[in-house]
Formats: C-alpha cells, structure tokens, sequence
C-alpha cells in the first residue's frame, strides 16, 4: 500500500483549511501522523530531520488557529519547515524536496503563497515580519496576523536582536514564537541561551494581565500611552518581586511562555487567547530537537541532516568511505590541530559550525584554543579582528554563503588594519542540495575589490594544507582561503607542511595558442575535459595541444604567470566555480586590457542568475563546469579560430 495513504487524518489534509475543519482534540492525532510522514519521507531522501520534528505541533497549533496564507506565518532558518509544506499543499510532491526540479529546500515564495519569505540563513524573520507588519498598516489592509518563528540557535545572531529593537519602538501587533531548543546545529551557546534556560513567566499573571487591560480599555481608562507605561511599571516591579529581568519585557514586547511546545492542544489555545492582543508580543515555547525519534533526541547535532537511515532502527546509512580521500573539511580540522600544536598563538573561531568545518577535532584535543561564537558571523570576523589586533593569530572558519553577512566586518574591522586573520571559507562553490541560499557563489567577486586581502584555493587537499600552513607565517596580513564541500582526490594528503610563494600560481601543462586557466579544485575538472578535447582533436585529426595553469592565487593574481600567457597565448578560457561576474575570468580581461594584450577571452563560471538545488554533478552541466561542457569549450574556441 502506498504509504501516503496509512494516515488516517493526515491523507485527507491538502490544505490548511481543511485541517481547520477538525476538532481541537483530532490535532494530536494529526501531529503523530504528521510526525510520522517526515520520518518515513526522509529515511529515503535525506534532508534537514531533526529540525522539522521539533516543531510538528507548533506547526499544526499555527495552521490551525490563523488564516494562513493571508495571515502571514515567517519562518526563521527554514529547516524547520518540512511539516509546513506538508500541510500546505505539498505532501504528493514532498519526494521530490531537494531534487533537481523538486521541491525547493527552503520556504520560498517562489514555489508556494504559504512561504511568505526566504529563509536560507538564520535570524531574519523578526525584521521581515515586522515590515510586513507595516506594510499591512500602511496599506490599510484588513486585520493581518503576522507571526515570526524563530528558534534553532538564531536569537544570537545580531540581526534578530536589531528586529527586537525596532519592534519595540515601531506600532506592530506581531507575534514572535521563540522556539527553544537549546540547539542550533551544534548546541547553542552564549549567554542568551543560558538567560532563556531560566526564563519563566507566571501563566495565571499572564490571562489575568489580559483581561484586566481589555476590560481598562472598555472602561475608556487605558490608551495605548498608557498602557505602555503601565507595562514599564509592571516589568519593574516583577522584575523585583521575583528577582529576575525579562529582556523581552524591558523592549515593551508582551511575553509568555516558557510553555510546552510539544503539547498541541495547550499551543492551540495559547494562541487563541494572544491572537488578537495589540501590540508586539513574544511566546516561548520549549521543545526538543528531533521529536519523537529517539537516535535523534539523544544526539541532535549527527540527526540535524543525517542522510539516509533505516527508520526502525535509527541506524544511519552510510556509504562505504574506506579507501576514499577525505573530505576537505577534515584536511583542514586536522591540519589546524597540527598548527595549533606548533603556533601557541593559533586560535579556531567558527559561528555555530564546530562539528560541519570540523573545528571540533581542535575543541576536543585543545578545548581552550577554539571559540564557538554561536549564529553571529559578523562578530566572529569581529572578534577575530580584536584577538588578531593583540597578537593572537585566527582562523575564522565559516560558511562561504553564510560570510556574506560578515562582509563589512571584514572590510572594516580587519582588511583597514591589515590584521592577520586567516579566513577559511568552507563549502565555496555549488554545494548541491541546499540550493541558492547555500551556494558559495560570491565569495570570489565580493571579495576581490578589498584592499590588503590575499585571496587563495586550494586545487587539491595537500595545496590546504601548505595554504594554512603559509598562512599562519608572520606579517601576512588578511589571508582567505576557499575551498569546497566534499571530497578530495589524495589519499597520502599529509604531506610535509611548507610554504607557497604567495601570488604565485603554476604551470601543470605545457601548450600551444590555447591556455586554460583555473583557481581551486576545478583544475582537476579542466584537467579531465583538456584529456577529452586533446583525444577528440587527435581523432578528427586536427592536433590540438592545450596549456594549463593553476592560478591558485586570485589576489594578488600571478602577473608574472598572466603576461606570459598575453605574450604566448591567442585563446584563453578562464574556469572558476563562482559568479561569472568579478571573479577570475574578470581580474584576467582586466589585466590582458591594462596590459596591452588582445587574446581572445572565454570565461566559464556561474551564471548571471540564482543556482537552483541539485546534485553538484547535475548543477555542475547546467551551469557548463563539467568536463564535458569544458571540452566542448576548448573545442568550440579552437573552431572559431579556424575559421
């Protein structure tokens, strides 16, 4: 029987409004089969798991109470959304979440009205809902409930505390649900989840609190300036009587909570008596990551995206790694370690990513030499500054899609310096399933204008290590290097650690009039596709010898190398997994144009338009960076020359 058709609920549940239809005490049914249907989708194609098994209840407790799409429900890192598409007219499609042409991985506005805004990267829903907010009123539109959903971590990121400000201070009836679960992908830090640990508000004082404003309101005793000062008054005094600050309630934000977040009934008529309460309001609720699994409630961080597994055992299956080389990030967890251990004044940051970049291999032999900042990459950027200001030496490991939001710190509070941070951007390129919001497409040409910066990747996993290990020497000053989500291609990558020339890339084939020219890990693509145009030339007998160069450095780029290939070649054809647009087939036609040289030019990268999400081999031919798509290049170019 096809497994869409068990749920004896859950089947007849297209939409939010029909679950609307259904008694209040048919929703824990529905939150089991809801519950259920993730486990069961994901056990075959694998996705974000924990996250969404959290949030089952909530998801229902808010489907059922608003008007969902018009009332507007924002969701804040969308790994928490799975139950939310299946409930809004997606559940027949939900194999396809994360395949080429499927479903998307995020909420997107794009694919459905219930998504009311993207939500790729953590701490943005409070600022978008309370726009919407605005918007609504502005627009004069009729009574609009806008909810923010925000949880897994993302209350540190600064964003999330600049919304709670305006919030605060702008006319707003939005409601925050902070969803507490002590997680983001590794467990959450700092002091803000040690402050919501011990929050806790009387929900008696809470109904009561409410009935007495609405009845003051009736009576024509309480306006809207009153009751904020009344509301000042009341925080202070309950702050004293109870010996405690509410954070929340000193902004003016009306607070409940910390209530069940996994008891779907008491969420459903929490909301219904908050509902329609004016002005900005937070409710608190815990619940536990990965809900209702129990390998994933006890290990949370492994089951945030686990890959395939065997849903009655919990097993994970894992593909057979032995004899592979390993992934990137281990090179780099490893070789830090192995730096650390040399230079005492090494330090690993990383934003909430320790066990994803593997920084967790230093956390774990040198406990007191790496940070785990929380969701807050522009204060890790920052705060690597400040310690590399007073002699320490960082490495800022981060997300390359996630250091977009850390680019002015890095202008500001480290390239003006000239401070040496190490910054290594992880997951740089296509990433594959997570999609546009995760691809690390822009490092390359955001990061090229910036003064005193030197900009490196690495072609292989020996090239990272002598890459950190050139890094960490004095006097080098801001130093990025970017490298891929994945595996290698040495297995014997520890070699001996030793310096690069900085700026300098090199020659790994001799040829004549056409040269390719690479950055990072796609070398070892162009080397392929330059076998099969050099094998496909020789068989329509037409030889063809074709040159290529590892640039290796984007900044500053291998002048030395670059005239010798104005001077030599006719042809060039520059390869970077990264916007077409800035990056290095930019630097090489402005340099070949300051320096007097005419060759024709073919850059191959990203295009000029969002990558959607698929296997990186199958995004790889969409975009023309596969080895086929790279020979039919060279052969093309060789052809105009021809003719």
């Amino acid at each position: 029987m096809n497994k869409k058709c068990t749920y004896r609920l859950l089947r007849s549940l297209e939409y939010p409004s029909d679950l609307r239809k259904l008694p209040v005490d048919q929703l824990p049914e529905v939150c089991n089969e809801l519950r259920q249907d993730i486990i069961d989708e994901l056990a075959d194609n694998p996705g974000h798991f924990a996250s969404s098994l959290g949030v089952v209840e909530l998801t229902v407790a808010l489907h059922y109470v608003y008007d969902t799409p018009y009332d507007r429900i924002v969701w804040d890192v969308g790994h928490q959304a799975y139950g939310h598409k299946i409930l809004t007219g997606r559940r027949e499609a939900f194999s396809t979440n994360r395949k080429l042409n499927g479903l998307r991985p995020f909420p997107s506005p794009a694919e459905s009205e219930y998504d009311t805004f993207t939500c790729g990267h953590a701490s943005n829903s409070i600022s978008a809902a309370l726009g919407m907010a605005v918007a609504t009123r502005r627009l004069d539109r009729k009574q609009r409930h806008i909810i923010a959903v925000i949880g897994d971590g993302s209350m540190s990121g600064g964003l999330a505390f600049e919304g709670l400000n305006n919030a605060a201070s702008t006319p707003n009836d939005i409601l925050i649900i902070l969803n507490d679960n002590n997680m983001s992908i590794d467990r959450s830090v700092g002091g803000m989840k040690q402050y919501l640990h011990q929050l806790h508000t009387s929900r008696w004082y809470n109904r009561w609190r409410f009935k007495t404003s609405q009845k003051l309101f009736d009576w024509g005793l309480l306006n809207e300036q009153r009751r904020k000062s009344i509301i000042r008054f009341n925080n202070s005094v309950k702050s004293l009587i109870g010996n405690q600050q509410n954070i929340f309630e000193g902004l003016n934000i009306r607070y409940f909570g910390p209530s069940d977040g996994h008891n779907v009934i008491e969420l459903v008529q929490t909301l219904q008596r908050i509902k329609d309460m004016k002005g900005p309001k937070l409710l608190h609720i815990n619940t536990i990551k990965g809900k209702g699994f129990e390998p994933a409630e006890e290990e949370a961080t492994l089951w945030h995206a686990p890959g395939k597994f065997d849903k009655e055992t919990g097993q994970r299956l894992q593909n057979d790694t032995t004899g592979l080389p390993p992934l990137y990030q281990e090179v780099f967890g490893h070789t830090l370690l192995e730096l650390a251990q040399q230079n005492p004044r090494i330090i690993g940051v990383t934003p909430a990513m320790a066990s994803g970049c593997s920084m967790n291999i230093l956390m774990k032999e040198m406990p007191g030499r790496a940070f785990d900042v929380g969701i807050a990459e522009g204060h890790a950027v920052t705060f690597s500054g400040g310690m590399a200001r007073d002699g320490l030496l960082p490495f800022c490991n981060i997300y390359s899609s996630f250091a977009q939001r850390a680019y002015d710190n890095l202008i500001h509070d480290v390239a003006i310096q000239g401070l040496n941070v190490v910054l290594c951007l992880d997951r740089a390129g296509l990433v594959g399933e997570d999609g546009p919001t995760h691809h690390g497409a822009f490092d390359l040409a955001a990061l090229r204008p910036i003064p005193n910066l030197t900009i490196s990747s690495p072609m292989d996993e020996r090239e990272l290590r002598r890459l950190m290990y050139t890094a960490q020497l004095p006097d080098q000053g801001p130093f990025v290097i970017r490298y891929p989500r994945g595996r290698g291609v040495n297995n014997d990558w520890r070699c001996a650690l030793e310096p690069v020339a900085v700026g300098k890339g090199r020659k790994l084939k001799d040829g004549e009039k056409i040269a390719v020219l690479s950055i990072g890990p796609m070398g070892h693509t162009v080397e392929k596709a330059i076998c099969m145009a050099e094998t496909q030339a020789e068989q329509s007998g037409v030889p063809l010898h074709v040159a290529h160069y590892d640039m290796r450095f984007l900044k500053p780029i291998d002048k030395d190398l670059l005239n010798e290939v104005g001077r030599t070649f006719s042809h060039i054809i520059t390869v970077e997994d990264g916007v077409i647009k800035g990056g290095l087939g930019s630097a090489v036609l402005e340099f070949m144009a300051d320096h007097g040289y005419r060759p024709y030019i073919k850059r191959l990268g990203l295009p000029d338009s969002f990558v959607e999400h698929g296997p990186v081999g199958e995004l790889h031919k969409l975009t023309g960076l596969d080895a086929d798509s790279i020979a039919r290049s060279i052969i093309q170019t060789v052809t105009s020359e021809v003719s």
